[in-house]
């Protein structure tokens, strides 16, 4: 119970608060979403992945880290095709849905969480943290591959509602991000130190304002939003995303032959709620945005409970 709780009040009500602060400000001034939208894809979500990618370490044994990832992905996506042509869904809705349980909340959730749960007991030996280190760097290659994916794909995705595939291509490359991350491994590649550099500060500003940027902008989205709390097609997107996507990360990690605090990282960060950056993608490309915002919504609030119990099964199913 102190994990749950510990959960609940250093994670899911922070993350509501910020929200709740973009609702009302939103309700009080009209915020305009489509400006905030601009400012988070063009200058916070470039300089996040940037300073992310640059200061992780790659290495070779987290490769099968990213396959599985990878293998996610794909079977989510088919996963919702599936669901998707039962139900009849059109264009719009059937990318929307493939985006809310493709892609996880692996910023302000993952990489907080993992933080929280290796740096404390019971993983805590003679006041260090030994397991910390590791577990992080598997966050961080999760973290990369889902921004990397929620900014292509994601947009490719939603882009498919209202436009030809052509259309959707040209979306994505206007895109920052896709071009920071080949920017990113020429800099590492030659050894060049940004740091060194004043631009760096301004790059860890942007990056550390993401979080907040993002959630607010959840908030004044969701001001706007028709709420349906009996759309089945909402419930099928929860469901899906915080139970069906942590019992297949649990398959992959057995198949990967992925153990101890690798393992408990990997199927802990594969089950967090739906990235809110979704939501965002949906107002940018006008594409299903109130399907979005609930998914997103509703994932957070149901992952209190599925996030404390996939913790707790964690621990006993792959022990450090």
């Amino acid at each position: 119970m102190t994990i749950f709780f510990h959960i609940l009040s250093h994670n899911i009500i922070p993350i509501f608060l910020l929200i709740s602060l973009g609702f009302l400000l939103s309700k009080k001034f009209d915020l305009h979403i489509f400006s905030l939208s601009k400012l988070l894809f063009y200058l916070f979500v470039p300089s996040f992945i940037f300073v992310n990618l640059y200061t992780t370490e790659l290495k070779l044994d987290m490769l099968k880290v990213l396959l599985c990832g990878v293998l996610l992905l794909i079977t989510n996506d088919m996963i919702a095709r599936i669901i998707a042509k039962a139900r009849k869904y059109d264009v719009g809705l059937t990318n929307a849905f493939k985006n809310s349980i493709m892609f996880n909340n692996s910023g302000n959730i993952g990489v907080s969480l993992i933080t929280l749960i290796f740096g404390s007991a019971p993983f805590v030996i003679d006041g260090k943290t030994p397991y910390l280190n590791e577990a992080i760097t598997a966050q961080i290659m999760i973290l990369i591959l889902q921004n990397i994916s929620v900014n292509t794909l994601g947009f490719y995705n939603a882009g498919r509602a209202n436009g030809s595939m052509k259309d959707s291509i040209k979306t994505i490359l206007t895109m920052p991000a896709i071009y920071v991350i080949p920017l990113v491994l020429i800099f590492k590649s030659m050894q060049i130190d940004i740091t060194a550099i004043p631009v760096w500060p301004t790059l860890e500003y942007l990056k550390n304002g993401l979080v907040p940027m993002a959630l607010i902008t959840l908030g004044v989205q969701l001001s706007k939003t028709n709420f349906d709390l009996k759309n089945v097609d909402i419930h099928l997107s929860v469901f899906t995303k915080l139970i069906i996507s942590p019992l297949l990360a649990l398959i992959y990690i057995q198949l990967l032959g992925l153990t101890g605090v690798v393992a408990q990282a990997v199927f802990i960060a594969h089950a967090v709620p739906t990235a809110v950056n979704t939501a965002l993608i949906a107002v940018e490309c006008d594409s299903c945005p109130d399907f979005a915002s609930q998914a997103v919504m509703l994932s957070t609030l149901f992952s209190a409970i599925t996030l404390t119990l996939v913790i707790y099964a964690a621990q006993f199913i792959f022990p450090a």
